[in-house]
């Protein structure tokens, strides 16, 4: 995994997850972050979990946090969004960290900073859900299109994109510059508690996942 650099978290080491055979995970070698920023200053607790500007779905009070990077243009996370969701809603006790990382293209950044331009008026998820949910690669048009059918006010979507779009560009820097320091090369990609898991995960998967970060939290 990659550590955090927070008090409480134990001593900070690089090593990638992989799984073998039905889930079973074993530590790879470490591997050093590859962003041109300051891992002791990106890579906290407080701003990989807790930043106040990131959504968040599944039990806000949960013993495991889940931090998945994502694009909405990304067919493999469209994929696993209904998978990962299901196996969270099962648990009942996983914390769901939603990360907008646009690294697809034009369209995904507009894409992500309309998500979070929605947040302003408590549709976040709405438009996620919206945007999460179709089959074939956004358009801006068809964007504009999803979000009003699930109740976004647009003409003060557009107002929050102009007067919020400092505050929209920070938080896409940061989900930015955390996925660039763990060194993760697409979407989607996991921190599951403390471990590193880059790519796309089964139900099977990612319950096991969820049941050894819960180990290691004990450890």
């Amino acid at each position: 995994m990659t550590g955090f650099r927070d008090k409480g978290l134990g001593p900070t080491r690089r090593t990638a997850l992989t799984l073998i055979g039905a889930g079973a995970l074993v530590a790879g070698g470490i591997a050093s972050a590859r962003a041109a920023v300051d891992d002791d200053e990106v890579l906290t607790e407080a701003k990989v979990l807790r930043d106040p500007d990131t959504p968040v779905a599944g039990n806000p009070n949960g013993d495991i946090t889940i931090v998945e990077w994502s694009d909405y243009n990304c067919p493999y996370c469209r994929k696993l969004e209904p998978e990962l969701r299901q196996v969270i809603q099962d648990d009942g006790k996983v914390r769901l960290v939603l990360k907008d990382w646009p690294i697809l293209g034009p369209v995904s950044v507009t894409a992500a900073r309309i998500a979070l331009a929605a947040k302003f008026q408590d549709k976040y998820h709405q438009a996620h859900d919206a945007m999460m949910g179709v089959s074939s690669r956004l358009t801006e048009p068809r964007i504009n299109e999803l979000l009003a059918g699930v109740g976004v006010d647009m003409d003060r979507l557009k107002r929050d994109l102009t007067e919020r779009a400092k505050d929209i560009d920070a938080v896409l820097k940061r989900n930015n510059d955390q996925a660039e320091a763990f060194g993760f090369r697409g979407t989607p990609s996991f921190i599951v508690g403390k471990y590193r898991v880059p790519g796309v995960l089964t139900m099977a998967e990612f319950e096991q996942v969820i049941a050894d970060a819960r180990k290691a939290k004990m450890n």
